[in-house]
This record gives structure tokens, sequence and C-alpha cells, in this order.
């Protein structure tokens, strides 16, 4: 195992180790939610990450406390960053977790260093920082306190509903800086969602995080990731999950269809023969090309669901926008009625 490159991406890895191999303990916990699963807990020699230049992401410097993720989602495009350790990208991406237990005190170090210009951090875009492992080692509310203390705009997405559990943190930091709030939920199909994502909240418990936030004055975004070809992408599916989405509360919606890349598209087109073999031949032709859906299926999806959106009244979103937290205020005698227009495509 390549623990002394350790590395968030390829060309990384050539460079200064994150951290020597004698810095990792791995630890095993015989209780349900954890049994199977072993967790090697590093301590990090650095914690906030540049995005690659040439990523399409809408952001620029992320954290990720975790490596591997217990939710198991078989399209997970992270799963590739197992190999840079020597891991295995399918079950070793489910079961075997890195966890940097010095995340906390390396953010709060780095967002105080005189060359830091506090810009925006996104979280939850890599692995999920409220994975189940989260609940057992704590790190996020350490992670939120630095932020909050450097006034530190920051963003979360997340499948976990444990994010709960860090509300009135999340309230203390949106007093001083802009904080965004994401939950993803691509359908709300349970069939779909056993196979898919066994290891994540339900649909309706992950809307539940959406709807509970929203009753306490923060807004959350839904991203509605991934839509899957052929399995979650028919008008009636895709009305119901924006209805569903809708119905939470939430102030955005913002479609993307699944997209393949290497490590992920190995380990979820077994998934794919396994479960579905009669739908293999089509996904070939769909991904012939390369990662990502053609152009024409993407804006296809994504007109129909803006159209969903705009029929139930979410949105809209700028591209990128944060969603500022801010206190809860009473509401007016009489409110007048506003008009919504348009969700526009955003990440976060």
């Amino acid at each position: 195992m390549r623990w002394d490159h350790l590395a968030e991406n390829p060309a990384a890895a050539r460079g200064a180790a994150l951290f020597d191999a004698d810095a990792v303990t791995t630890r095993t916990f015989d209780t349900p939610e954890f049994r199977g699963i072993t967790f090697h807990e590093v301590r990090g020699r650095s914690i906030v990450n540049r995005v690659p230049g040439a990523s399409r992401m809408p952001f620029e410097w992320t954290v990720n406390p975790y490596r591997g993720c217990t939710h198991a989602c078989v399209y997970c495009f992270a799963r590739k960053t197992h190999s840079y350790l020597d891991l295995d990208t399918g079950l070793g991406f489910d079961t075997q977790i890195v966890v940097k237990v010095n995340a906390p005190e390396l953010l709060r170090a780095h967002l105080g260093s005189p060359r830091w210009r506090g810009e925006h951090i996104a979280m939850g875009t890599n692995v999920d920082c409220y994975q189940r492992a989260e609940g057992r080692y704590r790190l996020m509310p350490g992670i939120i306190a630095a932020l909050r203390d450097h006034a530190n705009p920051f963003s979360i997405l997340t499948k976990g509903t444990l994010i709960l559990r860090d509300l009135d943190l999340l309230k203390q930091a949106a007093e001083v800086t802009d904080v965004g709030i994401s939950v993803s939920v691509g359908f709300t199909d349970q069939e779909l969602w056993r196979t898919v994502e066994p290891g994540t909240p339900a649909p309706e418990r992950r809307l539940d995080v959406v709807r509970t936030l929203g009753e306490h004055g923060i807004g959350c975004g839904v991203l509605m990731a991934p839509v899957i070809p052929f399995l979650s992408d028919h008008p009636a599916q895709l009305r119901a999950t924006v209805r569903a989405i809708a119905a939470s509360g939430a102030t955005s919606v913002t479609p993307l269809v699944l997209h393949l890349r290497p490590g992920a598209r190995e380990w979820f087109m077994a998934w794919l023969e396994r479960r579905h073999p009669y739908l293999v031949r089509r996904y070939e032709r769909l991904y012939a090309d390369g990662a990502y859906a053609p152009k024409w299926y993407q804006r296809r999806i994504t007109g129909q669901v803006h159209e969903l959106a705009q029929e139930y009244g979410i949105g809209p979103t700028r591209p990128g926008m944060p969603r500022r937290i801010r206190r809860s205020e009473p509401e007016p005698v009489a409110a007048e009625p506003t008009a919504t227009g348009p969700t526009q495509l955003s990440l976060l």
C-alpha cells in the first residue's frame, strides 16, 4: 500500500508524501454498522486541496477528511482515487476507509496562514464527509468550527442525514460567512436505491434533511444526481423525483447525468451485467466516446428537469452561487406573491 505517496491525484503522488507510513493506525470495530469495514487512521500533513485546472467543478479548493466511502454507491466517480494507494476501487473503496484524524487541526492552521486568502472551500465533492464513519470520528464539528472562526466561506454536499447533528454550528458559521448546503437525491425509486446506493439513507430520509434545514431557516438545494440512463430517466420517474424535491422545500434542483470515469466505470458495468444485463450494450453505445453521456442526452434531461422544477416552483439558482444561511425571521402579515423563473444548472 503506497501510504508514503498518498495524494489527491496521480500528479501529486509524485511529490511530497502527505504523511509517513508509520503514521497509519488500522482499526476494525465489531459493531453492526461497521462490520466488515477497515479504518486506516492517518495524521495528514495537509487537508486543503486545489482542484485541477481542467476540472468542471465551479470551485478551486476542497477539504476531504475521508477517502473511500461506506455509502457504496456503485457509480461513485471517486473510486479511482483508491488506486493511488494500491487499494481496490471496487469493494475496497466501500470497505477500506482512510480517516485523516487530524483534519480539524490541519484546517485551522491552514486558515490561519498569512498566505491563505479566504477562498471558498467545498466539502463532500469527492467522498461524503457525512458518511457513517463521521458518526464515530466526529471530524466535521471541528472543521466547521475552524471555518466559522476564520469567517471562511464553504459549502457541503452530502447524502448523509448526520449533517443535522451539526445544525447549530452551521447556523453560527452563517452569521459570519457564506454557507451553501446541498443534498444529493438522484431519484426516489426504492428498488433502485437499495441496489445502487446500498449504504446511503433512503431518498425520503435525505429529503427530510432538506425539509428540516428549511424549517430552521437554512436554504438547502438538491443535486439531482445521478440521473441514471434507462433506469431513472423515464419522464414519470423524473416527475416523481422533482415533485418530492419540491415538497421538501428545496431552494433549487440541479440535474446531473451519470458519468462513468475509469475505476467507477468498471465497477458500475459489472453491477449492470449482474442486475440489468439487457442494458449493457445500450450503455456501451451511450458512453462509447468517454466518461460522459452525449450532450444531446444531457440537454434533454436538463431541459425536462428544469421544466418540472418551474412547474413545481423550485428555483432559480445561479451557477456556483453560495446560499447564505440566515436566521429565520417572522413572516410578514401579508406577503406579496413572487414569480419563479427557470432553475439553472449549478453544482452547489
